[in-house]
């Protein structure tokens, strides 16, 4: 049997990518599949990545405008980061968590704490963003659990929002078609508006808009009781949800009400951590704010490890501590918590960030935004919106009534299908392209992937125009 795996794989290697795919509709579910296609589609065959780019298997060389999936911070072929791995796996590669630790673990999340804002000082590895999230909402049950307060489990989240396909992350879930099919735990969950400015009621001015959304906020914990609430959670910038930055001094509005309320502030910066707005952390060095627990993934290990985690307050652990319950167990672990390949890539690529890349980054951020501002003048653009290195363009029919092409929802899959023939990747969200790219890239590639960016949008309007979907 070896021997004909061993045959397989030769023949597989001759013959390149063709065999790849030809393998990935025989064997490999891709996620996020739709039931007509579900086991038996193939996906753009990635060969490999330098810098910003990544190479197809025709050989066409792309910017990888979605940075991976908002990950690969620091580029891809780092060999910095390879030779950690190597050199890591070859001294320790595993040690179980539940009763051995490993110094690599321990020392990232000294310097993570240290980045950290208000007294969030203890860090708990997952495997990723998912796993981060979960461990949050976990974490929080038990810690009302010990409290003594056991009906205090309902969790705030937002209509927008992205925090995972795991069961209790995903039922945070508020994008369109993500919950359609699926199950939730919608009893512990309550929906909030989304923070959009874009898609505010017509003729509402910014401000009369966050004090909508602070009311709601407010008024929905009057009516359902804070002894019932447990936490809030929230991405500072809804990333997957469309780059939704939320009008300034809405976050710092909504910590003060859970503080007021005991309800424990979850932020999700699963996307936005580890330098993609230009710092460690968005939630105090960007908005102010001091959560009590703050999410993380992707960008931790520039996308080369699985890992993830969970900054808790010091004064949680404190109030567990000196509880009536001594012996009460945080029944919570996985396999690869603290796994010490990943913490040392992640520190590394700390390394990286410190010594450049987030300097970098907040020198580039206001250039990228500009540029990608001018297509605005495109007419099937209805806006273009950001905060450092992350981007949307959202399009629309009709500026004055922002219909989102409602007779083409998948505008944004034309767009990234003439821009991958044109040299970019793009991430295609319904009406919307999404560009987070690593946090490397220069001006002059700035400049490049919004060129071709204009070039994928106007190519579309043409389609659009001939087929009769669009007058524009």
């Amino acid at each position: 049997m070896a021997a004909v795996r061993d045959l397989k794989a030769a023949e597989m290697a001759a013959h390149g990518g063709d065999d790849a795919i030809e393998l990935g509709k025989r064997h490999l579910i891709q996620p996020w599949p739709y039931a007509g296609s579900v086991g038996a589609e193939a996906r753009a065959l990635i060969g490999e990545g330098d810098g910003i780019y990544i190479t197809d298997s025709t050989g066409k060389r792309l910017i990888d405008g979605p940075a991976g999936m908002w990950c690969v911070n620091v580029g891809h072929r780092r060999e910095e980061l390879a030779r950690v791995m190597y050199d890591q796996a070859m001294a320790l590669s595993y040690n179980t968590p539940w009763y051995t630790m490993n110094a690599p673990s321990a020392e990232l999340a000294m310097r993570i704490a240290g980045h950290a804002p208000g007294d969030l000082s203890h860090v708990f590895y997952t495997t990723g963003g998912s796993s981060a999230v979960e461990t949050a909402l976990r974490f929080m049950q038990f810690y009302n659990n010990v409290r003594g307060r056991p009906e205090k489990k309902l969790i705030l989240s937002r209509g927008g929002a992205y925090h995972g396909s795991t069961y209790l992350s995903a039922s945070l879930n508020g994008r369109p078609r993500d919950r359609d099919w699926m199950d939730g735990a919608d009893e512990l969950v309550i929906k909030l508006s989304s923070p959009d400015p874009f898609r505010r009621p017509h003729g509402m001015s910014l401000a009369a808009f966050t004090d909508f959304l602070v009311d709601q906020f407010r008024d929905t914990i009057a009516r359902v009781g804070a002894d019932k609430i447990g936490a809030f959670v929230g991405e500072p910038v809804q990333a997957s949800g469309g780059v939704v930055v939320p009008p300034d001094g809405y976050l710092k509005r909504i910590r003060q009400i859970c503080r007021d309320n005991d309800i424990l502030y979850v932020s999700d910066e699963v996307v936005t951590g580890f330098g993609r707005l230009g710092h460690v952390f968005a939630s105090g060095d960007v908005f102010g704010i001091d959560p009590d627990m703050i999410t993380f993934a992707k960008g931790v290990t520039s996308g080369y490890f699985p890992l993830g985690g969970v900054i808790i307050s010091e004064r949680l652990l404190e109030e567990l501590r000196r509880s009536n319950h001594p012996d009460a167990l945080f029944g919570h672990g996985l396999t690869y918590t603290s796994h010490p390949v990943g913490c040392a890539v992640a520190l590394k690529n700390l390394d990286l960030l410190e010594q450049g890349v987030l300097a970098h980054t907040q020198a580039v951020a206001p250039y990228f935004q500009a540029q990608l501002k001018t297509l605005e003048e495109l007419p099937l653009v209805g806006e273009v919106r950001g905060v450092g290195l992350m981007g949307c363009v959202e399009c629309v029919a009709d500026r004055e009534s922002k219909d989102p092409l409602q007779l083409d929802k998948d505008v944004g899959k034309r767009i990234d299908a003439h821009c991958h023939e044109l040299g970019l990747l793009v991430r295609p969200l319904i009406n919307m392209c999404v560009m987070s790219p690593p946090l490397i890239i220069s001006r002059e590639q700035i400049d490049d992937m919004v060129a071709i960016l204009r070039e994928g949008i106007s190519r579309t309007m043409d389609d659009l125009r001939k087929e009769g979907v669009w007058r524009g």
